[in-house]
């Protein structure tokens, strides 16, 4: 169902099934002023700031008067076509219009504008910015009435500062709207106010990235204390009597523990003047030709520090294991336990006149 009415002179139409309106055939809407056309308006100036949304609003209205020029362009004058177009103007809206002057030869206008819809939301706001719409739309009209490539609306009066109405100078203009936007963009306070809002940001993501890498480092080092002190813990070396000192072995050896582990054991033979060094292997249930190799480079580098090495505790499983791939024993001291070795060492500490200790410390 479709739903008529004359404003103005102008047909309204309102079809109740699809819920659009169209006015003098094209489509359309209502719009509050007040509320909702300057609650838009305002939130792009916030997003865009004050002069760039100026220029753009200037540049919609020079662009969207095709169906203006061709309107004016149906009278014998552009005066006349320009009378009847302000008639249509009020009925959309756009407040009463009127030609101030015209001087066709040095291409100046002077246009006034009395209780438009731009001027009330900036009211409604308590702003000033200027009809920049409405001021591009009369540049768009008079440059086609000039011919010129482009013209500029001045505005001269505005009444959201409280003038009777808003008064636009238009004239050819040797600068086009790019050129205006294109030096905004290069000094207006907007774009200052974008870069530094941007550096900003990419301050506070510095900070927060160091921070973050901060909290890592100290999460890394603290991890770092921890391998050592489980380390420490894996291969702990005990001086069990004066000049013997026992290391027990457990799980797998790899080329890292190998050689913490040889570091370890050099550095407290040194320290503890060790003359027997106790490798005791009753915690390594498995053990391959890499594990072999290691025990033996440990055993052959104590040695060279005048200690001698005591293999203890070595399981059945592994015993097999190091005959089946053929490892070197003859020259190794090795003892079922470590109590074994522990007699073993003790004995010869007391031949070399060394007095026993009822203390035992750790490294």
């Amino acid at each position: 169902m479709i739903e008529r009415a004359t404003l103005g002179g102008l047909e309204f139409e309102y079809d109740t099934e699809t819920k659009t309106i169209r006015m003098a055939g094209n489509p359309a809407i209502f719009i509050w002023v007040e509320s909702t056309l300057a609650g838009l308006i305002s939130g792009l100036q916030r997003s865009v700031g004050t002069e760039r949304i100026r220029l753009s609003l200037h540049g919609g209205g020079r662009d969207g008067v095709d169906q203006d020029w061709a309107y004016i362009c149906q009278f014998p004058t552009f005066e006349q076509g320009f009378a009847e177009l302000t008639k249509v103007a009020a009925v959309f809206g756009w407040g009463g219009w009127e030609l101030v002057s015209l001087d066709s030869k040095a291409q100046v206008a002077r246009v006034r504008a009395r209780n438009h819809w731009e001027a009330d939301c900036q009211k409604a706001l308590g702003v000033s910015w200027g009809s920049s719409y409405l001021g591009g739309k009369f540049a768009g009209i008079f440059q086609r009435h000039f011919g010129v490539p482009q013209c500029w609306a001045e505005q001269t009066a505005f009444a959201s500062k409280g003038d009777e109405y808003d008064e636009f100078v238009i004239r050819p203009s040797d600068a086009s709207l790019e050129d205006r936007v294109e030096r905004l963009l290069a000094t207006d306070e907007a774009t200052k106010a974008d870069l530094a809002v941007a550096l900003e940001r990419v301050r506070k993501e510095v900070e927060e990235r160091a921070e973050t890498e901060k909290e890592l480092r100290e999460k890394l080092d603290l991890i770092a204390r921890q391998e050592e002190a489980i380390r420490a813990l894996s291969t702990p070396i005990i001086e069990v009597w004066d000049g013997v000192i026992t290391l027990p072995l457990m799980g797998v050896i790899d080329s890292q523990r190998a050689a913490e582990t040889m570091t370890r054991l050099l550095d407290a033979i040194v320290h503890k003047n060790a003359r027997h060094a106790l490798i005791d292997l009753t915690g390594v249930e498995v053990i391959d030709t890499s594990t072999a190799d290691h025990i033996l480079r440990l055993v052959r580098a104590a040695e060279l520090l005048g200690a001698q090495c005591v293999i203890t505790g070595i399981r059945p499983a592994v015993a097999q294991t190091m005959v089946s791939i053929g490892i070197d024993l003859s020259k190794l001291v090795t003892l079922a336990s470590l109590r074994d070795g522990l007699l073993r060492c003790m004995g010869g500490a007391r031949a070399g006149g060394a007095r026993p200790r009822s203390v035992d410390r750790g490294v």
